[in-house]
C-alpha cells in the first residue's frame, strides 16, 4: 500500500529565481493537510497561481530516496523540508508517473516531469546531494481536480 508520509508548504522561494545570489530564508512548513486547487496549485504554497498550466503545481518526493540519500551522504536523518517538495510518498515509483494521469485520495494529477535537482541541493542537504539525486529528484505534476491530501494511507490509482 502506498502512503503519504509528509506534506510541506512554503510561502516563498528560497532557491527558485535566486541564481547568482544568496538563498532566501522562507521556511518550508510541515502540515497534516494540503488543499489542491485544480490548475492553480496548493493553496498557501509559493507556486500557487505561479502561471497558467504550470507543470510544477505540486511536487512529489519518495521517502525511500530521501532515506537512501541520507545513507549515501552519511547523514543520520534528512528532514523532508530540506528538499522543499510538497508530498512525500512511500511505496510509489514516481518516475513511472511521468506522462501519466494518476490519483491519490480522490485528487487527480498529471505527472509532468522529474523535479531535476539543482546545485542548491548541495547547500540545502549536503555537498554531493545534487549529483546523487540525478534521475530521482521527485515528480512535478499538474493538479487536474481539486481536493485535500492528508497524511496516511493513499492508494495510487492510475488513469
Amino acid at each position: 500500500m502506498s502512503r503519504i508520509e509528509h506534506l510541506c508548504l512554503s510561502i516563498g522561494h528560497n532557491y527558485f529565481g535566486h541564481h547568482g545570489g544568496p538563498a532566501a530564508t522562507h521556511h518550508c512548513t510541515a502540515t497534516e493537510e494540503v488543499e489542491c486547487v485544480a490548475g492553480r496549485g496548493l493553496r498557501g504554497d509559493r507556486f500557487f497561481d505561479y502561471k497558467p498550466d504550470y507543470k510544477g503545481q505540486i511536487t512529489f518526493f519518495a521517502m525511500e530516496v530521501l532515506e537512501e540519500m541520507g545513507r549515501h551522504l552519511g547523514i543520520a536523518e534528512i528532514l523532508p523540508v530540506a528538499v522543499r517538495r510538497n508530498v512525500f510518498t512511500r511505496g510509489v515509483d514516481l518516475n513511472a508517473l511521468i506522462g501519466r494521469e494518476f490519483e491519490f485520495q480522490g485528487v487527480r494529477f498529471a505527472g509532468a516531469e522529474e523535479c531535476r535537482p539543482c546545485y542548491w541541493m548541495n547547500q540545502a542537504v549536503a555537498p554531493g546531494a545534487e549529483a546523487w539525486l540525478q534521475g530521482k529528484g521527485g515528480l512535478r505534476a499538474r493538479i487536474l481536480t481539486g481536493g485535500c491530501l492528508r497524511r496516511g494511507e493513499a492508494a495510487l490509482i492510475l488513469a
